[in-house]
């Protein structure tokens, strides 16, 4: 039901708007357009707002005056006579004696002799009071014995609302424009609570339909299309197409495309035949090939987008030699050794590079630092994983080793070892100066990639390793590396007529 004012408020717009209901529906939400019509026909005759359809009283006036007198002869007590009739209850009993009998119209309490009505006087006195009370309104209505609500009924009774209004401040503005805003953002945050609902239900429907990880970002328009109509029936379009920032167009595009049907389902059908008849080892042009064969004519790329789709990947496994490169995340410095291998003196120029060796038992990485006067190696790291501390802490070890304001360059390939922020601060830190190979090009490294090839060739190669664990290996290389630098007689750097000379010799004859 309506209330009276609602009523009026409809009414008012319906001739406001040049007698037109579906303004009025569309701006208010209420009422139908059948209902606003019969409260204009009613407002029209003279009756108000009121409804024009009279129902039937549920009690007939014989009752209503059967049970007045029964409240009357029997000490007007409004609850013994409701309990003992079984009929009406106290309110509307109140309201039949009032109507029946004016005369006899008196204050009901909860007690069984009713209260006589207060005159004037007292009224006068009790809303004066009220307003130039010392204490609280409800101690003045406790002195005079009636309730809180009906000293301030006498007082609009005897003062009137119009001179009540003057003595209030007007602060009516200020309280209709806060309703407003408290109105306004009672809906805004309605609204953020439905989108906090909705992004979890999309994230649900992403697992449940693509079978992708959580997440709209990384989704194409059809596949945020798929999961938009599976929440149509608790969303709506609007609020669906905002969250995940599909176009409109797009949608009802990839909708009609997803009605229509996979137009390759058969050759999809084909291909995976084919591919699992053939020992799951055909690519996509054996794969093209045999639909040709079998009349069916389609472009590589859509052959290999259905092989994609269908996972259809020839797996094979296949071993791998170890890369370094990470690419260019950097800048490279330039290559001053320039395949310039000789130094005039010790700590002069450094080489560096990371070599594998592969054993039944795992992997080993080898990173020495190699110095171009004799080919000495001034420092070098054995470890399981070539990680940064295998690079490192051969740096570290090589630092130790410098004089006061020795200052090498030190040469390397363009792997990522050498440019992660711990390898440069460490350079950084001991004043070195780097260099680096072109991409792809090792003979710019070749005095170091030789020492590779003498060590494997005079240790490794050969050689059954079969039983020998990675910690063991190490020990041998490190024992090998050990030996080169003192009992080595024939190093790759030293050019001389006398083959029989070492490092540590060549060096104490060159007063080093």
């Amino acid at each position: 039901m309506f209330t009276e004012e609602q009523k009026i408020r409809a009414i008012e717009l319906y001739f406001k708007y040049g007698k037109k209901p579906a303004p009025v529906v569309r701006e208010l939400g209420y009422p139908s357009k059948r209902n606003l019509r019969r409260w204009i026909r009613s407002w029209e005759a003279g009756g108000g707002a009121k409804e024009s359809i009279r129902h039937k009283p549920r009690y007939t006036e014989e009752q209503k005056q059967v049970v007045v007198e029964h409240y009357l002869n029997h000490g007007c007590c409004l609850a013994f006579t409701s309990r003992t009739l079984g009929y009406p209850c106290t309110d509307v009993l109140a309201r039949w004696v009032n109507e029946l009998y004016p005369d006899r119209r008196c204050i009901f309490t909860s007690k069984a002799n009713p209260v006589a009505p207060f005159e004037p006087e007292v009224k006068r006195q009790a809303v004066m009071a009220l307003c130039t009370r010392q204490v609280s309104a409800s101690e003045i209505a406790r002195r005079i014995g009636v309730s809180r609500t009906v000293l301030y009924k006498w007082k609009d009774e005897i003062i009137g609302n119009s001179a009540y209004q003057t003595m209030r401040k007007h602060n009516k503005p200020s309280l209709e424009a806060e309703r407003d805003a408290l109105r306004e953002e009672v809906a805004r945050l309605n609204q953020e609570i439905r989108r906090q609902q909705m992004e979890p239900d999309i994230l649900k429907k992403t697992e449940e339909i693509i079978k992708k990880a959580p997440g709209i970002s990384h989704l194409n328009n059809r596949e945020k299309t798929k999961i938009t109509d599976a929440l149509r029936q608790t969303y709506s379009l609007t609020e669906l197409l905002r969250v995940p920032g599909l176009a409109r167009s797009s949608y009802f595009y990839h909708r009609a495309v997803l009605k229509a049907g996979d137009k390759y389902a058969t050759i999809r059908t084909m291909l995976t035949d084919i591919f699992n008849n053939n020992y799951q080892c055909y690519g996509y042009r054996r794969l093209h090939a045999m639909l040709r064969h079998e009349g069916v004519r389609l472009s590589e790329k859509v052959v290999r987008r259905l092989m994609m789709e269908e996972q259809l990947v020839v797996s094979r496994n296949r071993r791998r030699r170890y890369s370094s490169y990470c690419g260019e995340i950097g800048p490279a410095p330039d290559n001053l050794i320039a395949r310039d291998f000789k130094a005039e003196q010790p700590n002069q120029k450094w080489l560096t590079d990371i070599t594998e060796f592969q054993l039944p038992a795992g992997k080993v990485w080898l990173s020495p630092i190699v110095d171009c006067f004799d080919g000495k190696v001034v420092s070098w790291s054995l470890s399981t994983r070539p990680d940064a501390e295998l690079v490192n802490s051969m740096l570290d070890n090589a630092v130790e080793t410098l004089n006061a304001g020795e200052r090498p360059v030190i040469h390397s390939d363009r792997d990522g070892h050498y440019r992660w922020p711990g390898w440069l601060e460490r350079v950084n830190a001991a004043g070195l100066i780097r260099s680096m190979s072109r991409k792809g090009c090792s003979p710019d490294n070749a005095a170091c990639e030789g020492f590779f090839g003498r060590l494997k060739t005079e240790m490794y190669y050969g050689r059954k390793w079969s039983g020998i664990t990675p910690e063991k290996f190490m020990q041998q290389v490190d024992a090998y590396i050990r030996w080169y630098i003192l009992c080595n007689s024939c190093c790759y750097f030293l050019k001389t007529q006398n083959s029989s000379i070492n490092i540590r010799i060549y060096r104490k004859n060159c007063n080093y």
